[in-house]
């Protein structure tokens, strides 16, 4: 049986109902986001500089496959713990957090769908960042209907020749291996792994977006590119399972790192409180301030509670894991979202100016409610599994 760490701790930080293990990886992510991410972050998110000698460093703690097998080089990690990992790096910077959880997922999948080839071709790497990767779904006119996606890939002898593009893809040119969810026939949906460099890749240009301006994002497009049958994740028609199954993490990761940028707007606000006075009394003195906090810290809890309980579902195996990441990532990434608008209220005006930090959170959490499935999409999902049983 595990031991639950019981020394004292702050409901802020989130170091309840944790083992010492998980303690610890907790307090390494913390402290690697504090002195490698937020340092910078700002000046990150400024310029849309994409710090991938950090990734690399994050990449010799783990970070690059927390729930990747370790004999392909990967932490060896559940979802539970990746959680928690996210959520640390979160607090030093969002953006950059939510491209590694997205690498993440890929990481995953090779584990879980790769053949030995790819893995020893690739997974080591992977978890360390020396190659770079992205998630290939989204496309111009089938960003929620994924079902609708045009791009295809043709059987011609032992390769496949990819035609398509794909949209909002993070990493964009500065990734090396591209995990893309096509057609290979009008109802098939399947994966391929397409390599930097390939010829017929390009790239359109750096999307200028309200948040996430760590990381690029453009479209990915594939004009005639051709890969070898050895490229192929998984199997012929396996697509939308893989990039379920890769949802599944991605939408726990999202979920925390939203938990982190709530748990950074708090504990700024709470501190500001603390220094600044009106009418002869401090901020954290006026009652109705702080019951609008303790309100914020109430939900805090309650979105972290449920991401954590989800993840211990999702790593126990349990069936109808895409109902309860929805959930997760709905509730986690709203309710975070209202407690930084909160936050950034308690600072006045002040709250609007870069140099105070709020605004980022607040652009950085807004994107987390359409990233990994727009949230109206998550409400279908559990609509649908509402009704489906309803008779």
């Amino acid at each position: 049986m595990l031991k639950l760490a019981t020394r004292k701790i702050s409901l802020l930080s989130g170091a309840w109902g944790l083992t010492e293990d998980q303690l610890e990886f907790q307090a390494l992510a913390l402290d690697f986001a504090e002195k490698e991410f937020a340092p910078h972050a700002c000046n990150w998110d400024k310029t849309g500089h994409f710090p991938i000698d950090k990734l690399r460093k994050a990449g010799e703690l783990g970070f690059g496959g927390i729930y990747t097998r370790d004999e392909y080089g990967g932490t060896g990690l559940g979802k539970l713990e990746a959680t928690l990992i996210l959520e640390a790096l979160s607090r030093g910077c969002m953006s950059t957090a939510s491209y590694i959880s997205i690498h993440n997922m890929c990481c995953g999948l090779l584990d879980s769908f790769g053949s030995e080839t790819q893995r020893q071709k690739w997974q080591e790497k992977i978890c360390k960042f020396e190659l770079l990767t992205s998630y290939c779904l989204t496309e111009a006119g089938s960003g929620s209907d994924a079902g609708a996606m045009l791009t295809n890939a043709k059987h011609e002898g032992c390769s496949y020749v990819i035609n398509g593009s794909k949209s909002f893809i993070s990493g964009g040119e500065a990734s090396d291996l591209y995990f893309v969810m096509l057609k290979t026939q009008p109802k098939q949906v399947s994966c391929f792994i397409v390599e930097k460099g390939t010829p017929g890749l390009s790239f359109g240009k750096k999307e200028d977006k309200l948040g996430w301006r760590t990381q690029p994002t453009q479209m990915v497009n594939f004009d005639n590119v051709v890969v070898s049958k050895e490229n192929l994740l998984g199997e012929i028609g396996e697509g939308m399972k893989i990039a379920m199954k890769g949802l599944e993490g991605g939408r726990l990761t999202i979920a925390a790192c939203a938990l982190g940028g709530a748990w950074l707007a708090l504990e700024k606000a709470s501190i500001y409180m603390n220094e600044r006075s009106q009418f002869g009394t401090k901020l954290k003195d006026f009652q109705h301030l702080r019951f609008r906090m303790a309100d914020c810290l109430a939900k805090l809890t309650e979105v972290r509670m449920l991401t954590r309980n989800v993840a211990k579902l999702v790593d126990s195996g349990i069936n109808e894991k895409n109902m309860f990441t929805a959930i997760a990532k709905m509730r986690s990434t709203d309710v975070c979202y209202e407690i930084a608008d909160e936050c950034l209220q308690m600072f006045g005006g002040y709250g609007l100016l870069r140099d105070y930090g709020m605004e980022r959170l607040l652009r950085e959490l807004r994107v987390l409610k359409i990233i990994e499935g727009t949230n109206e999409i998550m409400r279908h999902t559990l609509a649908k599994n509402l009704f489906s049983h309803n008779h």
